[in-house]
């Protein structure tokens, strides 16, 4: 599988200020209509609902998802006060081998 670390934009969820349970059932959806992997991505203050996601997925609802990937970064932002930099974080959910 060649394109197996390549994301496409179908599997990937950005999180922003919905409940939790709205990105979970995103989730639960993409695994059921047959994705292998399921990327989460968010910015700054959203994070720790990323991280609530994949947990509750993980431990609720589909056992035999993994985390397979976590990447961190900063992004610089411009707004009207100059720029600012911003955490960013990708988590990769996928089918253990």
């Amino acid at each position: 599988m060649a394109d197996e670390t390549a994301e496409s934009a179908d599997n990937v969820i950005y999180i922003g200020n919905k409940e939790v349970m709205n990105y979970v059932l995103a989730v639960v959806t993409q695994i059921n209509e047959g994705s292998d992997e399921v990327v989460l991505k968010a910015r700054g203050r959203a994070i720790s609902r990323t991280i609530d996601t994949a947990e509750i997925v993980r431990n609720r609802f589909l056992q035999d998802l993994e985390i397979l990937d976590i990447q961190t970064g900063t992004e610089e932002i411009s707004g009207e006060d100059g720029t600012s930099n911003v955490s960013t974080i990708s988590v990769k959910l996928g089918k253990g081998e």
